[in-house]
């Protein structure tokens, strides 16, 4: 459920390797991938072409063994009324996107047992219709909600890594999940106010702190909240700015400059709720949301930049 730069990317490595992948996607993008099949520019993985089946809605599937729901944080709803008359009691909601609350939202919709949650780290978009292209690490980790391993993770793990995933199955997937968010937050954010690439912004002293005292105030929220914050977890987001491709920029920036609705509530706007439920101030990024606000709601409204 999602076919751009992390569905797409992923599901097409499942795809390649012999599973039976619907792709479901609109407009341009679904109707190159039935031409033409789906062809994936990657870093990781080099240059390929499937054929395989994409449509528009789930009528027809019935009870699919895993669905990858990897769509925008605005779109959960629309999407999870898509999927929901096709999943079986079996069925895994496999979560990989943005944000910390998505497994909470799909465990309003479904069982909590059939929704696990994960999270990308990679460059990935439909740089053209019927096109995905991977940049950056492209590294995927996934697990239960709550702490623990169960069979049925280490079975899709094995699954995954026969597809050639870089992926890791973790036991505290919260607590991935919170140290990606507070460098997604941050960097976002910058990324798009700043105009930069991430080569840019972390060579430059300045806004590098500005970065970095971004995320310590996200994971001041996670910790004020109880969640299972990693003691790794603000070294781990250094590192990953660092990582990250020099001339890249955060997906949500792109979208910022193409016009198109971005992820800023589910990011920033969310940290900067919760800092006020719990007590915790987040001045940097109380002022980042403040000047992209007007942008995002600019770019809602369908006009662009």
């Amino acid at each position: 459920m999602g076919s751009g730069g992390v569905g797409g990317y992923f599901g097409g490595l499942l795809a390649r390797n012999g599973h039976d992948v619907t792709f479901i996607a609109r407009g341009q993008h679904l109707k190159a991938i039935n031409k033409n099949g789906l062809l994936v520019e990657s870093s990781n993985n080099g240059r390929f072409n499937i054929q395989c089946k994409a449509i528009s809605d789930t009528n027809g599937i019935e009870s699919p063994d895993l669905i990858i729901f990897s769509v925008k944080m605005f779109q959960n709803i629309e999407a999870i009324k898509l999927i929901m008359p096709c999943v079986g009691p079996d069925t895994i909601i496999l979560s990989i996107q943005n944000g910390i609350d998505n497994g909470e939202i799909l465990s309003g919709y479904f069982d909590p047992k059939n929704v696990m949650i994960g999270s990308a780290f990679l460059e990935g978009r439909v740089s053209s219709p019927g096109t995905i292209t991977q940049g950056g690490p492209g590294i995927a980790a996934f697990g239960e909600q709550f702490e623990g391993f169960t069979d049925r993770g280490e079975y899709l793990n094995k699954v995954f890594e026969a597809a050639n995933w870089d992926v890791e199955l973790h036991e505290n997937m919260r607590g991935v999940l919170w140290k990606k968010f507070a460098y997604l937050v941050a960097g976002a954010a910058v990324c798009a106010a700043s105009h930069c690439d991430y080569g840019s912004m972390r060579s430059n002293p300045e806004t590098r702190s500005l970065i970095l005292k971004a995320i310590s105030e996200v994971l001041q929220v996670g910790k004020a909240m109880g969640e299972p914050i990693m003691e790794d977890s603000l070294d781990w987001a250094e590192n990953s700015l660092d990582r990250f491709p020099g001339l890249g920029k955060a997906s949500m920036a792109k979208d910022f400059l193409e016009g198109k609705p971005v992820e800023l509530e589910g990011l920033t706007g969310k940290i900067i709720r919760l800092g006020r439920e719990y007590n915790v101030e987040t001045p940097i990024n109380d002022i980042l949301y403040a000047i992209l606000k007007p942008w995002a709601i600019h770019n809602t409204s369908g006009n662009g930049r």
